[in-house]
């Protein structure tokens, strides 16, 4: 598969281990939050291990940082064989070689999935055990999917870091969110891009969006994306706007517990709420505040868990 994704992907490993006092994993950490749904998706539609499929999504992406996978959604360095769709062109074992390019990140777990199925020296993998990670790793390697004589220690120890292995234990996943992905992410650019905050999803508004538009973008009511947002849903949105795509959360994030968030010119209680993925109502409750009386300003202390 494609070596300089997978260096790219080692290099992030390697920084992620070694800065983990500065800012924890955040790269990996990041793709496994915002893919582990359509993993586990994968693994029960064609039982390959959500860790083995996430593990190897890191690695041969660089955690969705390569330039193959950000021009064409190849998130597994698979190249053309026979491919009859579109096609970029990257330098590998040699120069120029071809690789599949697909229209959003569910198309690429997909044929993924498809080329590991359908490859008939890929079949003694689907005699192991769902949960036996090591052997499908040894098996990667040793049935020729990566030239790179460490590729089956290289997932393992992706797997085992950031315990990868809980997934493939999962009965179920998020539906609404993988639907999602199916329509995210387009080489063209047209669609937006999904991001994650607080165990939740978001996109970041362009000019002319509205709730309407993006709820038909996202296949949900344009009426409760106003709602998850504290919005109404007939809103003027702009571009930079924070959209979540489900209901927030009452409390920021477990790494804010203890934090104080000092408030800076120009923002609101609104923009605070959105910043850290948090219901308006209760940003108000955390701080025993009156929405009808208190007037936010630059220098206020707000705990925001």
């Amino acid at each position: 598969m494609n070596k300089r994704n997978i260096l790219l992907g080692v290099l992030i490993f390697i920084f992620a281990v070694v800065g983990a006092k500065i800012q924890p994993n955040s790269a990996y950490m990041a793709y496994i939050s915002k893919y582990k749904d359509l993993a586990i998706e994968q693994m029960i539609k064609y039982r390959i291990p959500a860790s083995i499929t996430l593990a190897q999504g890191l690695l041969e992406s660089g955690a969705g940082k390569s330039r193959l996978t950000r021009e064409s959604n190849n998130h597994f360095g698979i190249k053309c064989h026979g491919w009859k769709g579109r096609k970029v062109y990257h330098d590998d074992d040699r120069r120029g070689e071809c690789f599949r390019a697909y229209p959003n990140a569910y198309q690429s777990f997909e044929d993924h999935s498809k080329f590991l199925v359908n490859s008939p020296r890929y079949n003694r993998l689907f005699k192991l055990r769902i949960t036996d990670y090591k052997g499908w790793a040894r098996g990667l390697k040793s049935c020729g999917y990566a030239t790179n004589p460490r590729y089956a220690k290289m997932l393992i120890d992706v797997i085992e870091t950031y315990n990868l292995d809980k997934y493939d234990k999962a009965k179920h996943y998020d539906k609404d969110f993988v639907k999602g992905l199916l329509k995210s992410e387009p080489v063209t650019g047209f669609q937006h891009r999904i991001y994650m905050n607080n165990k939740n999803y978001y996109i970041i508004a362009r000019e002319g969006d509205t709730f309407k538009s993006l709820g038909k973008e996202f296949d949900e009511s344009y009426r409760k994306l106003a709602n998850y947002n504290d919005r109404d849903k007939h809103d003027v949105l702009h571009e930079g706007d924070i959209i979540y795509l489900r209901k927030k959360r009452t409390k920021a994030d477990k790494k804010y517990k203890g934090f104080t968030h000092y408030v800076t010119l120009g923002e609101s209680m609104y923009t605070i709420a959105q910043l850290y993925g948090i219901r308006l109502k209760s940003l108000y409750k955390l701080n025993d505040l009156d929405p009808r009386t208190y007037n936010i300003q630059v220098g206020d202390k707000l705990k925001v868990r």
